[in-house]
């Protein structure tokens, strides 16, 4: 076993067993989950490898609950009828910090649906950002930017060789000191298991794993955009027979509760000018190597298509920006209406919040922050605050802020 990558997660994970009885990480298959709650733990138990204990869950599920705590309860989706002993345990001992339970599926709604309420806290793991692989330096805070504090920094210089091969390769711990080409080999086995398995093992529903990749292809060509459910049956289907739309749908809920795909919401804040919000959610898989591996695309390939590697940029800052975003309780949205879009706007729960757009080269910043300062003049100031900041992330050079006031980030500056 390597040595642990320090999470930003960590500190997360210590606050919430430290106020709820248990908790819950969820995230990808191989994000890190187990070695970040067993830094924690007192004793484990992995229900996914362990027939002894699912034997003991039709038995006497007390047997699995019992050892010193926190206890750990592996892949805990593969005995959900767990949750309940979960939850009842933890009103009986009454007291916090009792289980860690992992998950990288989520099971219906009707299992855990109020249940763990005021006993069960959440928290999402994702791949590791580009600070936590020691690619960042870390000097941009997000959490500063969301109370109107910068400093620029000395430049940051990731080439677009250097960002396709850190896309390529993915924010998978277990990736880190492998090759390049076992990077990419070990993502198309992850979605190649998706589609012929996991995502029929999910809730028992029969799903034809060729369709199932030809919607996984479809979605990473359209990866940081608003694609409708519509346009990716049309697209993965027949000529004159589009996949049916309710299909597609079908496909990407369950590919959301294998936390391999997600959705980053559309932010509606008030307006003073007659632009119509648009509420369509942009889509992502989890970690950008996903899409590049679906549809084979090597930093050769991308270093040749840079309109897409743009997308791909975007959809990596996306993740880093939701890594970064949950040390400081802020949320990512991006901002769409019929004649203007901004790619980021995190806000905290106070109401803070920055718009950022993400750019991968900087012969766009200036097109940027005219964009940025459109969205600002749009915004009713009696009805919103005004942000924090305006910023514009893009691949390299240095932190600084403009003359019309909007900072230039580069992603190897960004951290939490």
């Amino acid at each position: 076993m390597g040595q642990y990558i320090e999470r930003i997660g960590d500190a997360e994970l210590a606050e919430r067993l430290s106020a709820a009885g248990a908790v819950l990480i969820e995230g990808p298959r191989a994000c890190g989950k187990t070695e970040t709650a067993r830094r924690m733990a007192a004793s484990t138990v992995l229900l996914d490898v362990d027939e002894n204990a699912r034997s003991a869950m039709s038995l006497d599920p007390s047997l699995v609950l019992n050892g010193e705590t926190p206890r750990l309860i592996d892949e805990w989706q593969v005995e959900p009828r767990i949750w309940n002993h979960v939850r009842r345990t933890v009103d009986l001992r009454q007291s916090s910090g009792q289980f860690i339970l992992t998950g990288s599926a989520a099971p219906a709604d009707d299992i855990t649906r109020h249940t763990g309420a005021g006993r069960i806290s959440r928290m999402r793991l994702r791949t590791l950002s580009l600070l936590e692989m020691g690619i960042s330096n870390g000097k941009v805070s997000l959490g500063g930017l969301l109370q109107g504090d910068f400093a620029g920094c000395a430049p940051v210089n990731l080439t677009a060789g250097d960002v396709t091969e850190i896309i390529c390769r993915g924010g998978w711990p277990g990736d880190l000191n492998r090759s390049l080409k076992a990077c990419q080999t070990a993502r198309a086995d992850y979605l190649d298991e998706i589609r012929r398995a996991d995502i029929s093992r999910l809730d028992g529903v029969s799903r034809d794993p060729e369709n199932v990749g030809k919607v996984l292809r479809s979605l990473a060509r359209n990866t940081a955009t608003t694609v409708s459910a519509r346009t990716l049956a049309a697209d993965v289907g027949e000529e004159g027979q589009p996949l049916n739309d309710g299909t597609v749908r079908e496909y990407l809920t369950a590919l959301g509760r294998l936390m391999v795909a997600e959705e980053q919401p559309a932010w509606s804040p008030n307006l003073r000018s007659k632009a119509v919000l648009r509420k369509s959610p942009k889509r992502h898989f989890v970690d950008p190597s996903l899409a590049a591996a679906a549809i084979g695309f090597t930093p050769d390939r991308l270093l040749k298509d840079l309109k897409y590697l743009g997308f791909l940029f975007e959809s990596m800052v996306f993740r880093d920006l939701s890594v970064y975003a949950r040390g400081c309780d802020a949320r990512v949205f991006h901002y769409l209406d019929n004649t203007l879009e901004v790619d980021a706007v995190v806000q905290n729960r106070a109401g803070n919040w920055c718009a950022l757009e993400v750019k991968l080269g900087t012969g766009q910043l200036d097109a940027a922050a005219k964009t940025l300062l459109r969205f600002r003049d749009r915004l009713d100031p009696k009805r919103n605050e005004i942000p924090g900041m305006l910023g514009v992330i893009t691949s390299s050079g240095y932190a600084y802020r403009r003359p019309d006031g909007v900072l230039v980030i580069p992603v190897g500056a960004l951290g939490p």
